[in-house]
């Protein structure tokens, strides 16, 4: 029998739940997110070595992984949508699941952290947060005149700040004065590593930062320099480079405890499968690290 991931039918005797999110209502440039969930998925399942070189074991072995796919989400609207994805994590929540939520555009992620404010204190969680931009919009009016929404990918980290989430955000290279006059308000709690020039923060100074024992990973590939990640709706240059990533990733998945992750704005190209493979070896990497007690 072929080994696959996702090696869990029923949800309920899951681990680790992958949630795919398509959805893209909301973004502002390149089109293509909507696809990226199911061609991580079919990454995971068909072209990621299952031996993990670091631990000496094959994790599909320790951990059971289901996945649920939230179907056509661009027929609801965006308050609706969000509903669904919140409705389904809560549900998740409640049975103890590790959600790894799949998008889609950054926006999905909201849905994600208002179901874990039913199981954790927000005020006891920071958000790692990688990404190009810093998504601290109030709305995306600048880019959306005749429909502004509150609820877009530019607005995502605003959202789970005002939930109460502190923030430390990585690989940032560009932000709008609203943006940057809402991180240099002490009160917000959002730290910013801005990404110019050739002289990089430490990851221990990344991780010195957090000053909570939980933590919530979100990643926006476009965090990662476009040789890493180059299918994504808004690419900008520089960036987080691969094994850096990898080591920020590593640090804090095994110096905190992870309560949720995802992985989102995946715009598979024509020509080549590098972002959503990178994405799923992240994914891979990510579980791994979570559960590396059951290999001992």
């Amino acid at each position: 029998m072929i080994k696959q991931i996702i090696n869990e039918k029923d949800i309920k005797n899951g681990d680790v739940v992958l949630v795919s999110a398509g959805y893209e209502k909301t973004a502002s440039s390149h089109k293509g997110t909507v696809n990226g969930p199911k061609k991580v998925i079919e990454c995971l399942n068909s072209q990621i070595e299952f031996f993990d070189r670091k631990f000496k074991v094959e994790v599909i072995d320790f951990v059971k992984t289901a996945h649920l796919d939230l179907g056509n989400l661009e027929k609801l609207s965006p308050l609706n949508t969000f509903k669904k994805i919140k409705d389904s994590c809560e549900k998740l929540v409640a049975q103890n699941k590790f959600i790894f939520l799949l998008g889609g555009e950054h926006a999905v992620s909201l849905g994600h952290l208002q179901a874990l404010t039913k199981k954790h204190n927000r005020k006891d969680v920071t958000i790692l947060h990688i990404d190009a931009h810093c998504d601290l919009r109030n709305d995306d009016s600048d880019y959306n005149s005749k429909n502004p929404s509150p609820l877009a990918h530019s607005t995502v980290m605003r959202r789970a700040s005002e939930l109460g989430y502190k923030l430390v955000q990585v690989g940032i290279r560009t932000y709008s004065r609203d943006e940057y006059d809402y991180f240099s308000n002490k009160k917000n709690n959002v730290t910013v590593f801005e990404w110019d020039g050739p002289k990089k923060p430490k990851v221990e100074q990344i991780l010195k930062s957090i000053k909570t024992k939980n933590v919530y990973l979100s990643i926006d590939v476009d965090g990662f320099d476009p040789s890493v990640m180059p299918g994504t709706g808004t690419p900008v240059p520089g960036g987080l480079k691969w094994k850096y990533g990898v080591k920020l990733i590593e640090s804090l998945v095994n110096k905190f405890n992870l309560i949720g992750a995802d992985i989102v704005e995946v715009s598979p190209m024509r020509d080549s499968v590098l972002t959503e493979y990178s994405a799923a070896q992240l994914v891979y990497t990510i579980v791994a690290n979570k559960f590396q007690k059951r290999f001992k």
